[in-house]
């Protein structure tokens, strides 16, 4: 079991460490940048080139049915989820066949009202303590369920 963090802007890194660890799971951080992860066996980094959607592409390639991706982005979970990866969200929300076409379809519309109109903000909401622990919870389910 290996989960494969979309590292750069990632919320839950601490978390997720801890969660793996307890299931015996490898955690890769793939980032444009080097950060900082624990000295541990179970526990690498990637640092790919800063080229447009270079993490996405290496995160993407890796993906599949032994992995768990956790990111934000919603056309990399939609790559993962074609290659048999679950999909967690930093706030803990799963992505899934069912749900991945509103989510696209979403992003679209807000781009474009972006676009399109002055005063019209963009990016999720504050992230907060309630994310943190819903993510904890999603990502034990998703490991439990996996190993299955």
């Amino acid at each position: 079991m290996m989960i494969l963090v979309d590292g750069d802007a990632c919320p839950v890194k601490d978390e997720i460490y801890k969660v793996a660890w307890r299931h015996g799971a490898k955690v890769v951080v793939v980032a444009n940048s080097h950060l900082r992860v624990p000295d541990h066996p179970d526990v690498s980094r990637v640092v790919v080139s800063d080229g447009f959607d270079a993490a996405d592409d290496w995160i993407a390639d890796k993906a599949g049915p032994e992995a768990v991706v956790v990111t934000a982005d919603i056309l990399l979970a939609e790559r993962c989820l074609k290659a048999g990866a679950a999909v967690l969200a930093p706030n803990g929300k799963p992505f899934d066949a069912g749900n991945i076409g509103s989510a696209i379809a979403t992003r679209a519309i807000m781009a474009d009202l972006r676009a399109g109109a002055d005063g019209i903000g963009g990016g999720p909401p504050p992230f907060t303590k309630t994310d943190r622990s819903r993510f904890l919870q999603a990502l034990d389910r998703v490991l439990v369920a996996r190993r299955g």
